[in-house]
C-alpha cells in the first residue's frame, strides 16, 4: 500500500489497471526506465492542475525532462493510445460507460472581418492588397 499524499492520482487498483498496458524495460537498450507509478503521476498530475512542466514537485516526480520525455515518448509510439483504448473497453465491458451523446446546435459566427474577403452586400470601405509590382500589370 502506498503512503497518502496529495501528489498520488492512482489508488493501488487504478494503477494495477494501467501498469499492465505500460511498456516494459525488456530489450529495451539504453538506460531501463525508472519508477513507472512516479512518472505517469507526474505527467496526470500536470494535465490535472494545468501546470507547466517545469513546475512539476521534484521531489514527488523527480526531474520534469524525464516525466516530459516519457510522455513524450508514450504519445509518439501510441502507448497512450492502447491504455485508453483498454481502459474503455474494460469500463464498457463492466457497463460503466454510458455512451451517450449531446450534440448543441451552437452557431459561432465569425466576425466581418475576421476573413479575407469582403461581404458582397456591403462595403466595408478596404480594398483587397494585390501583391504583385505595378509593372506586372498589362
Amino acid at each position: 500500500m502506498t503512503t497518502a499524499s496529495r501528489y498520488r492520482v492512482f489508488n493501488d487498483t487504478q494503477w494495477e489497471l494501467i501498469s499492465g498496458l505500460l511498456p516494459s524495460n525488456e530489450g529495451r537498450r539504453g538506460r531501463p526506465f525508472g519508477d513507472d507509478r512516479r512518472v505517469i503521476e507526474g505527467i496526470v498530475y500536470r494535465y490535472r492542475t494545468g501546470i507547466p512542466w517545469r513546475d512539476l514537485p521534484r521531489s514527488e516526480f523527480g526531474p520534469w525532462q524525464t516525466v516530459w520525455k516519457r510522455h513524450r515518448r508514450y504519445a509518439g509510439d501510441g502507448t497512450w493510445d492502447r491504455v485508453l483504448m483498454a481502459l474503455l473497453a474494460t469500463a464498457d465491458a463492466d457497463g460503466q460507460l454510458d455512451w451517450t451523446v449531446s450534440i448543441d446546435a451552437t452557431i459561432n459566427r465569425a466576425h466581418q472581418h475576421a476573413t479575407n474577403m469582403t461581404r458582397p452586400d456591403q462595403d466595408t470601405g478596404g480594398r483587397v492588397e494585390l501583391h504583385e509590382s505595378p509593372t506586372a500589370r498589362v
